[in-house]
């Protein structure tokens, strides 16, 4: 409601701060989700390398010898991953050896 002989520049000036104050808060939850949501994928892949390493060593400790591959884990230890995103790369170099075990994120690797 404008008043009698009040300019529009006060009008103009009350709308300008509300503004500016919104899109300052929107960006800031932007930018914070965003972060949220990085930490949360390297979480996801550290968990999935943890719970790989895990059965891996809980297989040598019953069967003695570790696991010839991941499905060998999937089968028989209840490992179960996300295979459209995650990458496992499980190279092994003797039976009494404990196997490089490699986790790649492909939705991290997009960004």
């Amino acid at each position: 409601m404008i008043k009698i002989g009040q300019k529009k520049d006060g009008l103009w000036r009350q709308l300008v701060i509300p503004i500016i104050v919104f899109f300052c808060l929107f960006i800031f939850v932007f930018l914070g989700v965003g972060g949220i949501s990085a930490s949360s994928d390297q979480q996801s892949r550290q968990i999935l390398t943890d719970a790989l390493k895990r059965a891996t060593v809980q297989c040598y400790a019953i069967e003695g010898m570790y696991p010839p591959d991941i499905q060998y884990l999937e089968d028989n230890y209840g490992i179960s991953y996300d295979h459209k995103r995650f990458i496992v790369h499980y190279e092994v170099f003797a039976a009494n050896i404990l196997p490089d075990i490699i986790v790649i994120d492909l939705a991290a690797a997009k960004d």
